[in-house]
Protein backbone atom coordinates (compact mmCIF):
# COMPACT_ATOMS: atom_id res chain seq x y z
CA UNK A 1 0.00 0.00 0.00
CA UNK A 2 1.07 3.60 -1.01
CA UNK A 3 1.03 6.11 2.02
CA UNK A 4 -1.32 9.23 1.81
CA UNK A 5 0.52 12.15 0.51
CA UNK A 6 1.83 14.55 3.31
CA UNK A 7 -0.01 17.71 3.83
CA UNK A 8 1.48 19.52 5.97
CA UNK A 9 3.49 22.99 4.77
CA UNK A 10 4.39 24.39 7.75
CA UNK A 11 7.44 25.49 8.75
CA UNK A 12 9.78 23.84 11.44
CA UNK A 13 8.35 22.85 14.53
CA UNK A 14 11.44 22.05 16.49
CA UNK A 15 9.34 19.10 17.70
CA UNK A 16 11.38 15.84 19.32
CA UNK A 17 10.36 12.93 16.62
CA UNK A 18 10.77 10.26 19.42
CA UNK A 19 8.93 11.37 22.39
CA UNK A 20 9.49 9.59 25.74
CA UNK A 21 7.28 6.68 25.58
CA UNK A 22 9.23 4.07 27.87
CA UNK A 23 10.63 2.33 24.19
CA UNK A 24 12.59 5.36 23.46
CA UNK A 25 13.88 5.52 27.01
CA UNK A 26 14.76 2.08 27.41
CA UNK A 27 17.04 2.54 24.30
CA UNK A 28 18.18 6.13 25.50
CA UNK A 29 19.62 4.44 29.31
CA UNK A 30 21.31 2.04 27.44
CA UNK A 31 24.08 5.47 26.44
CA UNK A 32 27.42 5.87 28.31
CA UNK A 33 30.06 8.05 27.40
CA UNK A 34 32.22 4.75 25.77
CA UNK A 35 30.03 4.10 23.52
CA UNK A 36 28.44 7.31 22.69
CA UNK A 37 30.90 9.75 23.39
CA UNK A 38 34.14 8.29 23.57
CA UNK A 39 35.74 10.65 20.68
CA UNK A 40 35.02 13.46 23.54
CA UNK A 41 37.20 11.21 26.28
CA UNK A 42 41.18 12.49 25.13
CA UNK A 43 39.40 15.91 26.54
CA UNK A 44 37.81 15.04 30.30
CA UNK A 45 39.84 15.46 33.27
CA UNK A 46 39.05 16.60 36.75
CA UNK A 47 38.16 19.53 38.33
CA UNK A 48 36.35 20.33 35.08
CA UNK A 49 33.04 22.02 34.89
CA UNK A 50 30.17 20.13 32.23
CA UNK A 51 27.26 21.14 30.34
CA UNK A 52 24.97 18.76 28.73
CA UNK A 53 22.51 20.18 26.49
CA UNK A 54 19.58 17.59 25.82
CA UNK A 55 20.51 14.96 28.70
CA UNK A 56 17.35 13.24 28.53
CA UNK A 57 17.70 10.65 31.02
CA UNK A 58 21.03 11.01 32.27
CA UNK A 59 23.48 8.46 31.67
CA UNK A 60 25.68 10.14 29.78
CA UNK A 61 25.36 12.99 32.29
CA UNK A 62 26.14 10.76 35.05
CA UNK A 63 28.80 9.00 33.57
CA UNK A 64 30.78 12.49 32.76
CA UNK A 65 30.08 13.41 36.17
CA UNK A 66 32.12 10.31 37.03
CA UNK A 67 34.98 10.91 35.19
CA UNK A 68 35.45 14.63 35.80
CA UNK A 69 35.32 14.74 39.83
CA UNK A 70 35.52 16.79 41.76
CA UNK A 71 34.59 19.14 38.61
CA UNK A 72 30.82 19.18 38.54
CA UNK A 73 28.03 18.79 35.55
CA UNK A 74 24.70 19.81 35.13
CA UNK A 75 22.30 18.48 32.34
CA UNK A 76 19.30 20.14 30.85
CA UNK A 77 16.47 19.00 29.18
CA UNK A 78 13.08 20.31 27.72
CA UNK A 79 11.28 17.76 29.66
CA UNK A 80 10.48 17.98 33.25
CA UNK A 81 9.01 15.00 33.89
CA UNK A 82 12.96 13.55 31.96
CA UNK A 83 14.56 15.69 34.57
CA UNK A 84 13.09 14.43 37.56
CA UNK A 85 13.51 10.80 36.42
CA UNK A 86 17.18 11.55 35.67
CA UNK A 87 17.78 13.58 38.75
CA UNK A 88 16.46 10.38 40.63
CA UNK A 89 18.95 8.27 38.54
CA UNK A 90 21.49 10.33 40.12
CA UNK A 91 20.83 9.83 43.35
CA UNK A 92 20.49 6.14 43.13
CA UNK A 93 23.64 5.95 41.80
CA UNK A 94 25.26 8.02 44.58
CA UNK A 95 26.78 10.54 42.09
CA UNK A 96 26.60 13.86 43.94
CA UNK A 97 28.56 16.55 41.53
CA UNK A 98 26.03 16.24 38.77
CA UNK A 99 22.64 18.01 39.08
CA UNK A 100 19.65 18.34 36.13
CA UNK A 101 17.87 21.16 35.17
CA UNK A 102 14.69 22.11 32.73
CA UNK A 103 16.36 24.09 29.88
CA UNK A 104 16.02 25.60 26.19
CA UNK A 105 19.43 25.23 24.17
CA UNK A 106 17.96 28.35 22.34
CA UNK A 107 18.59 30.26 25.37
CA UNK A 108 20.52 28.78 28.37
CA UNK A 109 20.49 30.40 31.92
CA UNK A 110 24.32 30.29 32.33
CA UNK A 111 26.19 33.53 32.31
CA UNK A 112 28.69 34.04 29.79
CA UNK A 113 31.80 31.49 29.70
CA UNK A 114 30.68 29.45 32.71
CA UNK A 115 31.60 25.97 31.23
CA UNK A 116 34.90 24.20 30.03
CA UNK A 117 33.12 21.63 28.09
CA UNK A 118 29.58 21.66 26.74
CA UNK A 119 28.71 18.59 25.33
CA UNK A 120 25.26 17.19 23.22
CA UNK A 121 24.51 14.01 21.79
CA UNK A 122 21.74 13.93 19.11
CA UNK A 123 20.23 16.72 19.60
CA UNK A 124 21.00 19.16 16.78
CA UNK A 125 19.48 16.83 14.63
CA UNK A 126 16.27 17.47 16.34
CA UNK A 127 16.46 21.35 15.98
CA UNK A 128 15.14 23.87 13.54
CA UNK A 129 18.19 26.27 13.94
CA UNK A 130 20.90 24.34 14.67
CA UNK A 131 23.44 26.88 14.05
CA UNK A 132 21.54 29.09 16.82
CA UNK A 133 21.99 26.60 19.63
CA UNK A 134 25.75 26.21 18.71
CA UNK A 135 25.66 29.95 19.02
CA UNK A 136 24.34 29.99 22.07
CA UNK A 137 26.64 26.96 23.14
CA UNK A 138 29.95 29.08 22.15
CA UNK A 139 28.14 32.12 24.72
CA UNK A 140 28.72 29.98 27.81
CA UNK A 141 31.50 28.28 27.09
CA UNK A 142 35.18 29.58 28.55
CA UNK A 143 37.94 31.01 26.17
CA UNK A 144 39.83 27.52 24.74
CA UNK A 145 36.98 25.17 26.41
CA UNK A 146 35.61 22.19 24.13
CA UNK A 147 32.48 21.90 22.49
CA UNK A 148 31.32 18.36 21.96
CA UNK A 149 28.68 17.40 19.61
CA UNK A 150 27.59 13.99 17.95
CA UNK A 151 24.70 13.22 15.86
CA UNK A 152 23.56 10.18 13.52
CA UNK A 153 23.17 10.45 10.00
CA UNK A 154 19.87 8.21 8.87
CA UNK A 155 21.07 8.75 5.21
CA UNK A 156 23.82 6.57 6.11
CA UNK A 157 22.37 3.67 7.57
CA UNK A 158 22.77 0.39 6.58
CA UNK A 159 20.53 -2.98 7.27
CA UNK A 160 21.12 -6.33 6.46
CA UNK A 161 19.30 -9.20 5.16
CA UNK A 162 17.27 -6.41 2.80
CA UNK A 163 13.75 -6.07 4.37
CA UNK A 164 11.03 -3.81 2.43
CA UNK A 165 9.59 -3.10 5.72
CA UNK A 166 12.89 -2.19 6.76
CA UNK A 167 13.54 -0.15 4.10
CA UNK A 168 10.02 2.12 4.70
CA UNK A 169 10.58 2.32 8.06
CA UNK A 170 13.98 4.13 7.52
CA UNK A 171 11.91 6.20 4.26
CA UNK A 172 8.87 7.33 7.23
CA UNK A 173 11.40 7.89 9.64
CA UNK A 174 13.60 10.40 7.25
CA UNK A 175 10.53 11.66 6.08
CA UNK A 176 8.81 12.30 9.79
CA UNK A 177 11.95 13.68 11.09
CA UNK A 178 12.23 16.21 8.62
CA UNK A 179 8.63 17.08 9.01
CA UNK A 180 9.27 17.88 12.47
CA UNK A 181 11.44 20.70 11.77
CA UNK A 182 14.86 18.19 12.15
CA UNK A 183 17.55 17.38 10.13
CA UNK A 184 17.81 13.74 9.88
CA UNK A 185 21.13 13.14 7.93
CA UNK A 186 22.75 15.79 10.73
CA UNK A 187 25.79 14.06 11.23
CA UNK A 188 27.27 15.32 8.22
CA UNK A 189 26.17 19.01 8.97
CA UNK A 190 27.61 19.08 11.67
CA UNK A 191 31.22 20.60 10.82
CA UNK A 192 29.51 23.01 8.57
CA UNK A 193 26.99 24.06 11.13
CA UNK A 194 29.80 24.25 13.88
CA UNK A 195 31.80 26.82 11.65
CA UNK A 196 28.90 28.90 10.88
CA UNK A 197 28.04 29.54 14.46
CA UNK A 198 31.58 30.91 15.16
CA UNK A 199 34.26 27.90 15.79
CA UNK A 200 37.61 28.07 14.29
CA UNK A 201 39.45 25.49 15.89
CA UNK A 202 36.85 22.17 14.37
CA UNK A 203 38.02 18.53 14.35
CA UNK A 204 36.11 16.49 12.74
CA UNK A 205 35.43 12.40 12.83
CA UNK A 206 32.86 9.62 12.94
CA UNK A 207 31.83 6.37 14.46
CA UNK A 208 29.40 3.79 13.91
CA UNK A 209 26.86 1.99 16.35
CA UNK A 210 26.33 -1.72 15.29
CA UNK A 211 23.29 -4.02 16.41
CA UNK A 212 24.54 -7.71 15.45
CA UNK A 213 24.37 -10.01 18.24
CA UNK A 214 21.14 -11.88 19.38
CA UNK A 215 20.83 -9.44 22.46
CA UNK A 216 21.68 -6.61 20.58
CA UNK A 217 18.95 -7.26 17.83
CA UNK A 218 16.64 -8.54 20.26
CA UNK A 219 16.98 -4.45 22.48
CA UNK A 220 17.00 -2.93 19.75
CA UNK A 221 14.55 -4.49 17.09
CA UNK A 222 11.98 -4.49 19.79
CA UNK A 223 12.54 -1.29 20.92
CA UNK A 224 11.65 -0.03 17.13
CA UNK A 225 8.98 -2.35 16.99
CA UNK A 226 7.23 -0.56 19.87
CA UNK A 227 8.42 2.70 18.76
CA UNK A 228 6.95 2.00 15.54
CA UNK A 229 3.28 1.51 16.65
CA UNK A 230 3.29 3.54 20.27
CA UNK A 231 5.69 6.33 20.15
CA UNK A 232 5.95 9.97 19.08
CA UNK A 233 6.86 8.80 15.85
CA UNK A 234 4.00 6.87 15.03
CA UNK A 235 1.69 9.63 16.18
CA UNK A 236 3.81 12.59 13.99
CA UNK A 237 3.64 9.15 11.05
CA UNK A 238 0.16 9.14 10.96
CA UNK A 239 -0.84 13.52 11.72
CA UNK A 240 2.06 14.09 9.17
CA UNK A 241 0.36 11.68 6.56
CA UNK A 242 3.40 9.92 5.74
CA UNK A 243 1.50 6.67 6.80
CA UNK A 244 -1.01 5.14 8.88
CA UNK A 245 -1.82 2.47 11.36
CA UNK A 246 -1.67 -0.96 8.95
CA UNK A 247 1.95 0.09 7.32
CA UNK A 248 3.40 1.07 10.91
CA UNK A 249 2.26 -2.46 11.83
CA UNK A 250 3.53 -3.81 9.31
CA UNK A 251 7.12 -1.90 10.20
CA UNK A 252 7.05 -3.09 13.46
CA UNK A 253 6.67 -6.95 12.20
CA UNK A 254 9.63 -6.04 9.93
CA UNK A 255 11.59 -5.08 13.30
CA UNK A 256 10.42 -8.56 14.82
CA UNK A 257 11.81 -10.03 11.94
CA UNK A 258 14.77 -8.70 11.86
CA UNK A 259 15.49 -8.87 15.28
CA UNK A 260 14.98 -13.07 15.27
CA UNK A 261 16.68 -13.25 12.21
CA UNK A 262 20.43 -14.67 13.55
CA UNK A 263 22.12 -12.79 10.21
CA UNK A 264 20.64 -9.48 11.17
CA UNK A 265 22.77 -6.54 11.08
CA UNK A 266 22.62 -3.23 10.95
CA UNK A 267 25.01 0.12 11.25
CA UNK A 268 24.31 3.46 12.05
CA UNK A 269 26.92 6.01 11.14
CA UNK A 270 27.42 9.16 13.45
CA UNK A 271 29.30 12.70 12.65
CA UNK A 272 31.32 13.94 16.00
CA UNK A 273 33.01 17.42 16.54
CA UNK A 274 35.31 18.56 18.62
CA UNK A 275 35.89 22.75 18.24
CA UNK A 276 37.13 25.30 20.76
CA UNK A 277 35.91 28.60 21.88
Amino acid sequence: MTAPTPTNDTGPRDAYTHGHHESVLRSHTWRTVENSAAYLLPHLREGLVVLDVGSGPGTITIDLARRVRPGRVIGVDASAGIVADATGLAASSGVENVEFRVGDAYALEFDDDSFDVVHAHQVLQHLGHPIDALKEFRRVLRPGGVLAVRDVDYGGVLTSPASDALTRWLELYRAVHAWNGGEPDAGRHLKAWVRAAGFADVTATGSVWVFASDAEREWWGESWALRATESAFAAHAIESGHSDVAELQRVSKGWLDWAADPDGWMLMPHGEIIARA
